[in-house]
């Protein structure tokens, strides 16, 4: 996974410690949307890294990755779905089971919104384990559209999310687990 340092950026997100469990460091990006100029420089960087894939679209994943594909897609003059968790999605859906720590989930996309043949990125705020991104690959390679690379503002070091994806994976910022 490459990623690009863009110091500036770190300083608008906030690490509160313990949430939502002991142990856990939780990258809080409220304080980044929060200032006008971080959230324009973000959207930015990782539209810069979107843009060479040459997607048809993007995929967005629930919730924060909405917040960044949105307007990476106006300014790349892209469509956008989303990938949601089950239940969300009105209509018909592809859905996707996959393995959790303690259980399962299953994520769904729009399936008149998806096509076979299209080819995306997938953009979220946070590759950590890479769970529900790479369910996200694997739900869209089940209905034939192929995952050109995943884009993400930041990449929890040493967790080995990225290597999951069997696609390329590009991160803004590098942070510890």
């Amino acid at each position: 996974m490459t990623a690009h340092h863009v110091p500036d950026l770190r300083r608008h997100i906030r690490v509160v410690p313990d949430f939502p469990k002991p142990g856990i460091q939780f990258y809080d990006i409220s304080t980044l949307l929060a200032h006008a100029g971080a959230w324009r420089t973000a959207v930015a960087a990782m539209a810069r890294e979107v843009e060479p894939f040459v997607p048809d679209t993007l995929v967005a994943i629930e919730s924060r990755g909405f917040i960044f594909a949105a307007p990476i897609a106006v300014e790349l003059g892209l469509g956008m779905v989303m990938v949601r968790k089950r239940g969300k999605l009105p209509g018909n859906v592809h859905s996707f089971s996959y393995e959790l720590e303690y259980g399962n989930d299953v994520v769904e996309v729009s399936a008149d919104l998806i096509v076979p043949g299209q080819k995306v990125v997938i953009v979220d705020d946070l590759m950590a384990t890479g769970g529900t991104c790479k369910a996200s690959v694997d739900l869209l390679e089940q209905v034939g559209v192929e995952t050109l690379g995943c884009v993400f503002l930041m990449e929890l070091a040493g967790l080995g999310g990225a290597e999951r994806m069997g696609v390329p994976c590009r991160s803004i910022l590098q942070l510890p687990a």
